[in-house]
């Protein structure tokens, strides 16, 4: 009685070694693509937010003459959207770094587990090795016994 086991690794492991951890520069992005990517980074800024807070309180004066009504809606259509789209566009930004950190560090820890496991296919592998000695020896010395 021997034993025999054969490994067959999933195909996924040796394709995803060849291909690496998914990157944004790997996208293929078109013309217009690469506009919004600029203008994206661009209005993304807390400098981009500075700039939008000064040419809305440029109207200002005048929105406070306009009265109540007029100064909320500069306030909720002017000042918070023109600042509040890049502040929100600086927080998601802020997350997608962190996020894009998250996903690096997974691939390396899976990266990891895969060389792990095949660590322990090879002790595996030599404790078959090993039991089959001690299983050809017992059957040779049970012939033996038998022959006297």
């Amino acid at each position: 009685m021997r034993i025999s086991f054969e490994h067959q690794p999933h195909p996924r492991i040796t394709e995803r070694k060849k291909v690496g951890p998914p990157t944004t520069t790997a996208e293929h992005v078109g013309v217009n693509g690469r506009i919004a990517l600029v203008l994206t980074t661009v209005v993304g800024t807390m400098w981009c937010a500075y700039a939008f807070a000064g040419l809305a309180l440029v109207v200002l004066p005048q929105a406070i003459d306009g009265g109540l009504l007029t100064l909320v809606q500069w306030l909720s259509q002017t000042f918070i959207q023109l600042v509040m789209l890049s502040v929100i566009m600086v927080g998601q930004n802020i997350l997608g770094r962190a996020s894009d950190k998250r996903a690096a560090m997974t691939y390396q820890d899976a990266s990891a587990a895969f060389h792990e496991t095949e660590q322990i296919q090879k002790h595996l592998r030599l404790q078959d090795d090993a039991i089959n000695a001690l299983l050809d020896s017992i059957d040779g010395l049970e012939k033996a016994i038998a022959r006297s």
